[in-house]
């Protein structure tokens, strides 16, 4: 963050001071007051079982220079003037006083005057699947290029966004932000505070259908990021999704295509060895051989958008390459593959699911397989998929039988037909406890609210207690 004294963030907030002084120094903010340190600003929010208000003193005493409050508290702190609430926004059911929109509203123009004054170009990256892990992509892709700053895991809402811009400061050359919707305007809303200069649109699929209404209707919202771009920035598209490469007629900016047939930034000789794909990336500036280390022949359209924005940036087809071959998983719970020392091995893919992220990762548990080691799909249930979800699931399990999975578990209210039915996390745990052997694949994965990491931490923490 570029170091501001407490007396500006009421400036730029339109926020009045509280107990302090005003020449308080921030270099820092954060909303969990665990790791507040000296300098910090917390951010004080209601959340769903305590109230962020409640622990200002104590990120004071931690060492932060104030809290950015929605009300009065007993510390040196920014009170955020009140706003009215927008539907659909991070703010939780307890929030009934308006402090978290007013804290929210006030978060964001801080990040809005913060962006405008770094010298880094924004690259923003949203669609339905994939958004996390071509962040980390693009992070990787871009560090040789210059200093980056990317989100850790999946920062990309009202509260994440923001708090991602405040991490650059004047030495960063890249930040790069993704940009989630749960309804139409969320992403224009997001692009107003950090304007991205480029802008990637991975994808359309079905996550979040039973909130849209329609594929279509998330193609609008997807749509918003390249509608956001200025004149001279980048547009890039997947040209094998007819829905985001129609978007080439919403952006102001130039069009850069990526993907695996005509585009401009593609891949040719795709080929897997064991689950990691291997390919030739052809650019306009030249070819170079890519072998990923991400599991998943889904991982290759990821890798051509990261490509894409880092050949826009400066850098060269064998060292954006050389860059990609060496990207590691960086965001937890995606396609992690784990291997137990009596050769099971665990793939924990259980951070969120919709039915195209499901179809790749049981493509990649197949390939892990490889027709030789017994594979095991445990999956929850798809949230919001509305009045779709039980076709949706039925699609999913009729293609776990056309790729030959030799299990399929469902857990809780999972409604996949020809399923093993469990009725919660300890018993699929105990199932598999009992009935999976040495060499076998175990593919865990479901919405995030199914929790279902507690089963591939209760396989690879074997023997104990079954997590509840």
């Amino acid at each position: 963050m570029i170091e501001m004294r407490l007396a500006e963030v009421a400036t730029v907030t339109g926020g009045r001071l509280h107990r302090a002084s005003g020449d308080e120094r921030v270099s820092a903010v954060e909303f969990d007051s665990r790791a507040i340190g000296p300098g910090g600003l917390f951010i004080a929010l209601p959340g769903e079982r305590v109230d962020g208000h409640a622990f200002a003193a104590a990120a004071v005493a931690a060492g932060a220079a104030g809290v950015l409050a929605g009300r009065e508290v007993d510390a040196p702190a920014v009170i955020a003037p009140p706003v009215g609430r927008q539907e659909g926004t991070y703010l939780a059911e307890s929030d009934h006083d308006g402090a978290g929109a007013a804290v929210l509203a006030a978060l964001a123009a801080l990040a809005g005057h913060a962006v405008r004054a770094l010298p880094a170009t924004v690259v923003g990256v949203t669609g339905s699947s994939g958004k996390t892990s071509t962040k980390d992509l693009l992070a990787a892709v871009l560090a040789p290029l210059g200093p980056t700053v990317a989100p850790p895991g999946s920062f990309n809402n009202e509260l994440g966004l923001p708090w991602t811009v405040l991490r650059a400061d004047e030495a960063t050359r890249h930040l790069v932000l993704e940009f989630s919707a749960r309804g139409t305007g969320h992403i224009a809303r997001l692009a107003a505070v950090a304007p991205p200069r480029i802008g990637v649109v991975l994808n359309v699929g079905r996550a979040h259908v039973g909130e849209f209404g329609s594929v279509e209707a998330i193609a609008q919202a997807k749509g918003e990021l390249v509608e956001a771009l200025p004149a001279d920035g980048v547009a890039v598209l997947n040209a094998d999704d007819p829905l985001v490469a129609a978007m080439a007629n919403r952006t102001r900016a130039r069009v850069v295509t990526f993907g695996r047939s005509a585009a401009d930034v593609r891949a040719e000789d795709v080929r897997l060895e064991g689950a990691r794909a291997h390919f030739t990336l052809v650019t306009p500036a030249g070819r170079a051989p890519v072998a990923l280390r991400l599991v998943g022949e889904h991982h290759v359209a990821n890798a051509l958008a990261a490509a894409a924005v880092a050949l826009e940036l400066g850098g060269t087809p064998e060292g954006v390459a050389a860059a990609l071959g060496a990207a590691e998983p960086a965001s937890k719970w995606r396609m992690e593959v784990t291997d137990r020392p009596d050769g099971l091995t665990v793939v924990n893919d259980a951070y969120n699911s919709n039915p195209e992220s499901m179809r790749a990762a049981l493509s990649a548990l197949a390939a892990i397989g490889g027709g030789r080691r017994r594979t095991w799909a445990v999956l929850g249930p798809m949230a919001e998929q509305g009045d779709g979800a039980r076709a949706v699931h039925a699609e999913i399990a009729a293609a776990a039988r056309e790729l030959r999975i030799d299990r399929l578990v469902g857990v809780g209210t999972a409604d996949y037909p020809g399923a093993e039915l469990t009725a919660d996390v300890g018993e699929a745990i105990d199932l598999l406890r009992g009935e999976a052997r040495p060499g076998d694949v175990v593919l865990v994965k479901a919405s995030r609210s199914a929790g279902l990491e507690r089963v591939a931490e209760g396989l690879l923490h074997e023997p104990g207690p079954v997590p509840r």
